[in-house]
């Protein structure tokens, strides 16, 4: 990314079932689905959303192996979208184990999201 533009945060969490996807796709939409960008595509060459640049960072307590980055990138709705995944986040207890939501155990994944966007 040659200049960035602005950096929006979020928190994804997955009570049950331990889905590192699931925490991943929500921190992200956490980031960006309460922003607007107006003007956004005046400050993009040829002021057009289609060469904006996002690079998500996730902070992934466990089961990074398993992240889907398609999925997660398919969550950004404009721009070349690249993942990268690192430690971070947290699981941490949730207090109770339920079958029927298949829980492998008693953990919430707990996914924090950081969008670079510029250009």
């Amino acid at each position: 990314m040659e200049k960035m533009i602005f950096i929006q945060t979020g928190t994804g969490i997955d009570l049950h079932g331990q889905n590192v996807n699931q925490a991943a796709e929500r921190a992200v939409k956490d980031a960006i689905h309460y922003n607007s960008m107006p003007g956004i595509e005046y400050a993009l060459p040829d002021q057009d959303v289609k060469n904006m640049k996002v690079n998500v960072k996730l902070g992934i307590p466990r089961d990074m192996e398993k992240l889907d980055e398609e999925k997660i990138k398919e969550a950004v709705p404009y721009g070349e979208v690249t993942v990268e995944k690192l430690e971070g986040g947290l699981a941490a207890t949730n207090g109770v184990f339920l079958r029927d939501q298949e829980d492998k155990n008693d953990l919430m994944y707990i996914v924090n999201a950081v969008v670079e966007v510029g250009y």
